[in-house]
């Protein structure tokens, strides 16, 4: 994995905005960077967290944000409660901001519900964006008011601190599904998704695939090197499907660079 690449692909990653979900947001092209960041990305992170540990380096690396704190555990009764991701200072006005980061990809089931909204779904559909945005609501952000964090932060809680959050999505459609979105739907869309007959059927002696593993999902496909023809992945394809995991796949033909969802539902 090109870690160059992967550190761009998180900080141009499309954002979801207030108009979607009803939070104030934080935009990471709000953040004046005078050099391209460069930092060593650990291995042994999760895709979560390792959107969580750029995002961090490049609050830290702009001229006009500074790190207070970051990856706060909030703990009650020896347990753990919660975690705030971080509290940052906007330099030039010295605003103290809460700052909730997701980084997700999202399906839509047009068969759900008639509100866009509540279509979005993880891809083996064991979360969705609403669910996320209620948890946001009612539990992760209403933490900074909660005493024991308040406790944690003593020296900055007697500031005043808003919220924000920075949700940074994928969104994927149906395979041919035409319908309007807005705009900032729009923008996110990266692709469609399909089954795994639909897929074979559409395979010819021109197309080449990747599987990338989970840490690479979000980068581009035309940094990558390696392609193989149906054969070289249908193994894993079946496994993944017996499994009932999507599997996210590029797609190289011709010199024209696709990413899709194979789902198993």
């Amino acid at each position: 994995m090109d870690k160059i690449a992967r550190i761009k692909s998180i900080q141009k990653a499309t954002i979801l905005d207030t108009s979607i979900t009803d939070l104030p947001t934080f935009d990471l092209a709000d953040l004046q960077l005078t050099t391209a960041v460069d930092f060593e990305l650990p291995t042994n992170l999760r895709l979560g967290h390792l959107a969580e540990k750029v995002v961090s380096e490049l609050i830290k690396a702009s001229a006009n944000y500074q790190m207070m704190e970051e990856n706060i555990q909030i703990i009650e009764d020896k347990k753990t409660i919660g975690e705030l991701d971080f509290i940052v200072e906007k330099i030039p006005t010295k605003q103290l901001i809460h700052v909730e980061l997701a980084y997700k990809f999202y399906l839509f089931d047009p068969s759900i519900s008639s509100e866009i909204i509540n279509n979005w779904i993880g891809p083996n559909r064991n979360d969705s964006l609403q669910e996320k945005l209620t948890k946001l609501k009612t539990k992760q952000l209403p933490l900074l008011q909660h005493a024991s964090t308040q406790a944690m932060i003593a020296d900055l809680a007697t500031r005043q601190i808003s919220q924000a959050l920075c949700l940074l999505v994928s969104l994927f459609v149906p395979y041919q599904y035409q319908a309007n979105f807005s705009p900032n739907y729009q923008r996110a869309i990266k692709g469609y998704y399909l089954d795994l007959d639909t897929f074979v059927r559409l395979d010819n002696d021109q197309k080449t695939y990747y599987l990338p593993a989970k840490k690479a999902w979000g980068m581009e496909p035309d940094e990558n090197e390696k392609w193989t023809n149906l054969e070289g992945i249908q193994k894993q394809l079946l496994s993944s499907m017996d499994e009932k995991r999507a599997v996210l796949c590029w797609q190289k033909n011709q010199g024209k660079y696709r990413t899709f969802f194979v789902t198993w539902w």
